[in-house]
């Protein structure tokens, strides 16, 4: 397995330089670029084609763009911009060597039914997966483990991923969302390990099913969720991609940026080595 940084955990104290820098200093194999932000920031006082050269020059490479936000069950104004933003990450995407980009259910109050919620998913993810096609770039689909999210749970999203059955549109397993609305194991051992692109590693404390938001997530191995049974199931079904550290928690942005990559990884490492193998990372 190799290890993977989501620059969520860095959100409110570091920028990508700075976590380029430092994840490869800590021995990281990738990094998940923020394109609502981070990217952006980077742009305004470096070229695209500085951050090409870090990317050949340095061990770390990019893994995904995170995100494409809120892609079903838009308007024709939101559809559209969503499919315009997807075809500019893919000639972006295309030049830095991106390998999946993620993309992320509407989160509304709205009440949507589920028939229409996944009809809207499929028909639109069948699209993307044309336009990416050329470009080699996969979708990875992240459910989110929140009442609002019209995709909150593993099964639900992984009925829409077969649904859609198409080679370039997987999952995003993130241990908190799969854990915040319930999903169920019997749901991961019976999914095809391949159809997961990404494993997103955290914690939460133990707070009930229904209420857990972001920024109740801590370090893997410290919080109330089931990670033994989450990952000796991913190794089961065959998973074999990286694992992506991706915390927002607020006490953690009061640390160094350093510091909480470094955290950030033996963390993840202490928690993921029981069952899978780094490639190239130890710890320290």
């Amino acid at each position: 397995m190799q290890l993977c940084f989501n620059q969520a955990t860095t959100l409110e104290n570091s920028n990508l330089a700075k976590d380029l820098e430092f994840c490869d200093k800590h021995g990281y194999d990738f990094i998940e670029i923020r394109t609502m932000d981070k990217l952006p920031e980077y742009l305004k006082d470096h070229s695209l084609d500085e951050l090409m050269e870090y990317f050949q020059t340095h061990h770390i490479k990019p893994l995904a763009f995170n995100a494409l936000v809120f892609f079903n069950n838009r308007d024709e104004a939101g559809y559209k911009e969503i499919i315009d933003e997807f075809k500019q990450m893919m000639e972006t995407g295309k030049k830095l060597g991106i390998q999946y980009v993620v993309a992320v259910p509407l989160v509304t109050e709205q009440k949507i039914l589920k028939e229409d919620i996944k009809n809207s998913c499929v028909e639109v993810l069948k699209e993307l997966s044309d336009i990416a096609e050329p470009y080699g770039i996969k979708i990875a689909v992240e459910f989110v483990g929140h009442p609002q999210c019209t995709v909150n749970t593993f099964g639900q999203a992984y009925d829409i991923v077969e649904t859609v059955n198409r080679e370039n549109v997987g999952l995003v397993f993130d241990c908190f969302h799969f854990h915040a609305m319930g999903s169920t194991m019997d749901d991961l051992k019976k999914a095809d390990g391949s159809k997961i692109f990404i494993l997103h590693m955290d914690d939460t404390e133990d707070f009930p099913i229904g209420i857990l938001t972001d920024e109740d997530r801590v370090w893997p191995g410290l919080g109330a969720i089931d990670l033994d049974g989450i990952l000796s199931t991913l190794k089961e079904i065959g998973y074999e991609g990286a694992a992506s550290i991706e915390l927002f928690r607020p006490e953690y942005y009061q640390l160094g940026a350093e510091e909480a990559i470094k955290i950030a990884k033996e963390t993840t490492v202490n928690s993921v080595s029981k069952y899978y193998e780094f490639d190239s990372v130890t710890v320290g």
